[in-house]
């Protein structure tokens, strides 16, 4: 069992309150729940067009996409996430699975119209230079988390280094963090799709022992998320658009402890594998990772 902490004080209220409502169900009584979540949930492949209105996924038969609505059921509901504002654009979750599965990963999205993000100093970046002012950044934090009586974070390096296609304009990297000094690692894997006037956001929740599986899906996520003819990137207008206040580097670096691409990311990866040891060892073993039995069609 991983056991991967984060202890967030509005994430622990959630997670209790959670458990209060699951804890007192039979295994006949959380099967039928789990099954009623997922025969509701209206999984869609093919053509979607995102609630941005400025971009569309092509979601293939191997992946299902989730609505905003029922991304949230699975994050709040079923995972034990507090309500976000910032997945507004619904999950992908690979075909054959449920979100019940132990072994269960997914894909959130969201968009950021930040401004045009100019990639200008992509060729230029030092991707160890630039792990070593992050990991700085995040063990300042760490610091004031623990002073305050939180969990410790820690960056312990990437997981994959960062790469941007300049002819896509589509960058993605990987960070292998620490949750409270925990023995098991995690990891936080983020996409990012540019366009005219702002970023898609694609993260992936999944533990580092899934890095070898999504390496395998990365290609085929990579190539869902597209923005719409007038929102792409070569659409931009110097005379008109908005340039964002970062750039290749800030994107990855500058926006770390306050963005979708971290603490956002690192609370789903927490709760969903680890932070549930909080309301109590008995009800993650029975509900969490004994009864997920959802069937997928």
């Amino acid at each position: 069992m991983k056991k991967w902490i984060f202890a967030l004080f509005s994430l622990v209220i959630c997670s209790q309150a959670l458990a209060a409502d699951t804890a007192s169900m039979t295994d006949e009584q959380y099967d039928q729940w789990a099954q009623g979540v997922w025969n509701k949930l209206d999984r869609q492949t093919g053509t979607i067009t995102l609630p941005n209105g400025v971009a569309t996924l092509e979601v293939p038969d191997n992946f299902y996409y989730l609505s905003p609505k029922d991304a949230e059921t699975v994050l709040v509901d079923v995972w034990g996430n507090p309500p976000s504002q910032t997945l507004g654009q619904g999950m992908l979750f690979p075909a054959g699975t449920t979100p019940f599965d132990d072994d269960s990963w997914g894909v959130t999205i969201d968009y950021e119209q930040d401004g045009y993000v100019s990639d200008s100093d992509a060729a230029d970046i030092d991707y160890d230079d630039l792990l070593g002012s992050m990991k700085k950044d995040v063990a300042d934090e760490s610091a004031q988390r623990e002073k305050n009586g939180y969990g410790a974070v820690a960056l312990v390096g990437w997981a994959e280094k960062p790469y941007y296609d300049a002819v896509s304009h589509k960058l993605y990297w990987a960070k292998e963090m620490n949750f409270d000094h925990s023995d098991t690692n995690t990891l936080n894997f983020n996409i990012r799709v540019l366009g005219r006037k702002g970023v898609l956001v694609l993260n992936f929740i999944a533990g580092m022992d899934q890095k070898a599986e999504i390496d395998r899906n990365l290609d085929t996520v990579l190539a869902m998320a597209n923005f719409d003819e007038g929102a792409r990137y070569q659409d931009f207008n110097p005379e008109f658009d908005k340039v964002a206040a970062y750039g290749i580097g800030g994107l990855i670096a500058g926006t770390v402890l306050t963005k979708t691409g971290f603490f956002a990311a690192a609370l789903l990866l927490a709760k969903k594998f680890g932070v549930f040891l909080l309301a109590g060892l008995a009800w993650l073993g029975k509900k969490m990772f004994g009864k997920k039995n959802a069937t997928s069609e």
